[in-house]
């Protein structure tokens, strides 16, 4: 039998949880789509439950305690009802959250190691994303801090970080079905520039006629196409040939 002899006592006290949609993929299969008991040592705070829940902070948009919103240093109590919720795209709840962290005005990101592909395929769609697989998690999160880059990981430890402000787990192993993931998630339609950034470097492109760039490429290619983009950042140059095609019928797709 337990009994309180100071008011330091940490005694394990239970909180009823609850988490949807998307959050579900943090937690153990016995806990998901389903309310469950968490026993917990008090006095904890609602940011602290939920790290030790392993759910990245980032990836929350509202949370209710016993129905009514509540913030992340609010302490719980034995017996609290906690419903959270991922990020919505399409409905306006900022009267519900109050002042929870708010979206970043210009849509960029920064990608992982994991996701050079998907970094490119973003870079197609017209969205400033930057990627080197040499990234280390401290230099992925200084960068997100400094350029206000949506984080993008496979690596959730990297998302469980309290400086991660905006961040994402890309569930998808496939490239295409990776970047469908990301603009549906986002909501991305209306922000697309198809075709303004190099796919390489992520620098922007500028059009250019062939006689402008005649000594870049050898002589069939400008006989065949007269329409460029030059890329000043790296030297690259497009063309909309076969494979611009492919890109087009696979945007045309997407919307």
């Amino acid at each position: 039998m337990f009994s309180e002899q100071s008011n330091n006592s940490k005694l394990l006290k239970d909180i009823n949880f609850r988490c949807y949609a998307e959050l579900n993929d943090f937690l153990p299969k016995e806990h998901r789509q389903k309310q469950f008991v968490y026993p917990v040592k008090t006095p904890l705070t609602l940011g602290e439950a939920l790290e030790s829940l392993r759910i990245p902070l980032s990836e929350i948009d509202l949370v209710l305690v016993n129905g009514r919103p509540a913030s992340l240093n609010e302490r719980l109590h034995e017996h609290d009802s906690v419903s959270v919720f991922p990020t919505f795209e399409t409905l306006d709840i900022s009267q519900l959250k109050g002042a929870n962290t708010p979206p970043l005005r210009e849509t960029r990101f920064i990608l992982d190691a994991h996701l050079g592909k998907l970094a490119k395929y973003l870079r197609m769609l017209g969205f400033d994303s930057i990627y080197r697989n040499d990234y280390g998690d401290e230099e992925i999160i200084e960068l997100s801090e400094k350029e206000k880059r949506i984080i993008l990981s496979r690596d959730k430890l990297l998302l469980q970080s309290r400086r991660v402000t905006h961040g994402y787990y890309v569930r998808s192993t496939e490239k295409h079905q990776q970047l469908r993931e990301l603009v549906q998630k986002f909501d991305l339609y209306s922000q697309f520039k198809s075709f303004t950034r190099c796919m390489t470097c992520n620098g922007e492109l500028v059009p250019k006629t062939g006689e402008e760039i005649r000594g870049l490429l050898p002589g069939d290619i400008l006989q065949l196409y007269s329409e460029f983009f030059f890329c000043p950042n790296c030297g690259k140059v497009f063309w909309k040939g076969s494979h611009f095609k492919r890109m087009e019928s696979f945007i045309r797709d997407l919307t």
